[in-house]
């Protein structure tokens, strides 16, 4: 699902404010955050080392359900933030841990996933987690502005957390072609829905809409020399 344009039904007047002037898409693919922001993909190199590939800063730095597939999420964030100028923005959106993984790693949605995320935890039940506030904290001269839970339509009582049965395992194609085809226009099954959401975790933000993530946005100080 293209996660940028379902973000952006949610934005409010910060996060159209930042996104002005000259800025750069990481992780992109065919749905930048604007129409003319610099793309970033597979194609132009390595994310984890982005300054490479880049030598230029820019007004804000965008990067959206990108940032859990890197090797080390510290090091490439450093990274992508040596790109933002003094007195820009970096935004970087992940997955909810709790609302996507629903506790299981390796992730059972997508298995490319190297970390999880949640925003502040003393202790999580997963192995690679990583708390937002503690990346924005580690930045040179970053101002925290905003970090946020997006779970825009939601469901919680669809939530599954462990839950990896064989009777789910089994099941799991099924139903995953199953809502690929809700999502062309097939009507509803009840009975389908029901057994759904009794036997098997599902991963909603493939539904039209429906967020699980956590939008941190940070300010480089003006006089920030990194």
């Amino acid at each position: 699902m293209n996660e940028t344009s379902k973000t952006r039904k949610i934005w409010g007047p910060l996060e159209t404010a930042i996104l002005t002037g000259k800025g750069i898409d990481i992780g992109c693919g065919p749905d930048p955050v604007t129409t003319d922001v610099k793309h970033f993909d597979l194609a132009d190199g390595d994310a984890n080392h982005i300054t490479q590939h880049v030598r230029e800063q820019f007004d804000f730095v965008y990067s959206s359900h990108c940032l859990e597939h890197m090797r080390d999420p510290r090091r490439a964030l450093l990274e992508w933030w040596k790109l933002v100028r003094p007195g820009g923005y970096l935004i970087f959106i992940v997955p909810d841990e709790d609302l996507y993984e629903q506790g299981v790693f390796p992730s059972r949605f997508n298995p490319d996933h190297k970390s999880t995320f949640t925003i502040s935890k003393a202790r999580s039940w997963s192995p690679v987690s990583v708390n937002v506030l503690d990346l924005a904290r580690s930045l040179p001269g970053a101002e925290l502005v905003s970090v946020v839970l997006q779970d825009h339509a939601y469901d919680r009582s669809l939530l599954r957390h462990q839950s990896n049965t064989g009777v789910a395992r089994v099941f799991r194609f099924p139903f995953r072609v199953y809502n690929g085809l809700r999502r062309r226009g097939l009507p509803r099954l009840a009975i389908v829905d029901l057994w759904q959401s009794r036997q098997a975790a599902v991963d909603q933000t493939m539904l039209p809409d429906v967020l699980a993530q956590i939008q941190c946005i940070l300010r480089k100080l003006p006089d920030s020399k990194r």
